[in-house]
């Protein structure tokens, strides 16, 4: 496997010359942030993969992750009886499992963490933890204090994470809100990650503390991506200063619980409906490709598949052997990590978990690098929600948002990538994975 691993770490420097190449300002570049930033991400993964205290970092919070989820599912039992067992597991009246189901199971995930995230932040435990990564990445990274705390609250919550810097947004530079909407795709939010590891929990036992490690490598990455696609070229109002988070506290806790669940309502109903016209216009396009594509294939004598899950397989095949995927497996990766571009990651987690079911993947390095290659809200969609979200807040700065929203989400999905490509530099088969 020490092969691969030199490709993962060659990876690295392959991403960031892809970065470079569609950089606005290619003399411009901020190396010590660069710089700090890979250093960050690989002294991270070198800790909780080659280290023993490391891992028992790891495995604790996978374990405690999961412990979490099943108190999660003490009110979804309740309330919708089998239908919430995740696959494999008894309830108290000794009835199983149906199966897995995305609405009886993880959405009402999303709502216990949304809710707990709250109870957090109301007893200002979570605003400490993410001054504390804020201080670290304003400090060796050179960056303004409204883009470093902005990264660091996005390791634990989504759109949100613009509440926090609510005050600086209207006069940031274009550089500081490129930061701002990339660091937003690129990591993932807590509430969403527990429905991910309702996904893959029973094939990937350790995916809770993998989604938590590359959400955590996925913030440095994202300032290092946004800064080389897009440098700064003008004085941040906080550059270097460390400066606190705009949380509004609500009154009382149980305020707290019912103003964190209702915004998971919203925000389920928002990835239902997402999900339903999404796949549903796929579908549609998939169709008129196949018939199209087809009569081409026919024609050449050629065998191209032509669904839109296929197409950008080919597009994304070569970034995945970059990553250090084995060719045996980079076909099935490739289409995986390319579908998340268009069909979000909900539905490339829940296609990686059918891989894994089927067991059709040759080595388990191609699921630990995919996993970590898909942990990001990098598509499409969320680049509307995104741009829509902080656009509501500063309206006077809409357009600026729009021209610099698919700079963004570039910028985005190669930092997810290249957090893959990290963690796949330090893959060993002794390492924390699918329960080893």
């Amino acid at each position: 496997m020490e092969a691969y691993n030199l490709v993962s770490f060659a990876g690295i420097f392959i991403l960031l010359g892809i970065a470079w190449l569609f950089s606005a300002n290619k003399k411009q570049m901020n190396w010590r942030l660069i710089g700090w930033g890979l250093t960050l991400q690989l002294c991270f993964a070198s800790f909780v993969f080659w280290f023993p205290a490391g891992r028992q970092f790891f495995l604790g919070i996978n374990s405690a992750v999961l412990k979490i989820l099943s108190c999660a599912s003490a009110g979804s039992e309740f309330v919708f009886g089998r239908l919430a067992l995740p696959p494999g597991m008894t309830n108290a009246s000794g009835e199983t499992s149906l199966g897995f189901y995305l609405a009886f199971q993880a959405f009402p995930a999303i709502i216990f963490f949304a809710a707990l995230m709250s109870v957090l932040y109301f007893f200002r435990i979570m605003p400490l933890i993410i001054r504390g990564f804020a201080y670290l990445f304003t400090g060796l990274m050179r960056v303004s204090g409204a883009e470093s705390l902005c990264a660091a609250s996005n390791i634990f919550v989504g759109i949100e994470s613009a509440l926090t810097v609510r005050p600086f947004l209207n006069t940031m530079t274009r550089s500081e809100l490129a930061t701002v909407l990339t660091a937003g795709m690129a990591t993932v939010a807590s509430n969403v990650l527990a429905m991910y590891v309702f996904m893959l929990q029973n094939e990937f036992p350790t995916i809770a503390g993998h989604l938590v490690s590359a959400s955590i490598l996925s913030a440095p990455a994202a300032l290092v991506m946004s800064k080389i696609l897009l440098p700064e070229t003008d004085t941040p109002e906080t550059l270097g200063v460390h400066i606190q988070p705009s949380v509004n506290r609500e009154n009382n806790l149980f305020e707290a619980i019912i103003n964190g669940a209702n915004s998971a309502i919203k925000l389920i109903v928002g990835i239902a409906a997402l999900l339903i016209a999404v796949l549903g216009l796929v579908a549609l396009l998939d169709l008129i490709l196949g018939g199209v594509g087809g009569s081409i294939n026919r024609l050449f004598s050629i065998h191209v598949n032509w669904t839109l899950k296929g197409l950008l397989g080919y597009l994304f095949y070569p970034v995945t052997l970059i990553l250090g995927v084995p060719i045996q497996d980079a076909w099935e990766i490739s289409q995986i990590i390319g579908e998340r571009a268009v069909l979000t990651e909900v539905t490339a987690y829940q296609d990686l978990a059918g891989l894994l079911t089927k067991d059709i993947l040759m080595h388990s390095r191609s699921a630990f690098i995919c996993t970590y290659a898909l942990c990001g809200f990098a598509h499409v969609a969320s680049l509307a929600i995104f741009v829509g979200g902080i656009a509501a807040l500063i309206p006077d700065r809409k357009q600026a948002l729009t021209v610099l929203g698919p700079r963004a989400l570039l910028a985005a999905t190669l930092a997810c990538l290249l957090t893959a490509s990290v963690a796949g530099t330090f893959f060993n088969q002794s390492s924390i994975l699918l329960g080893q």
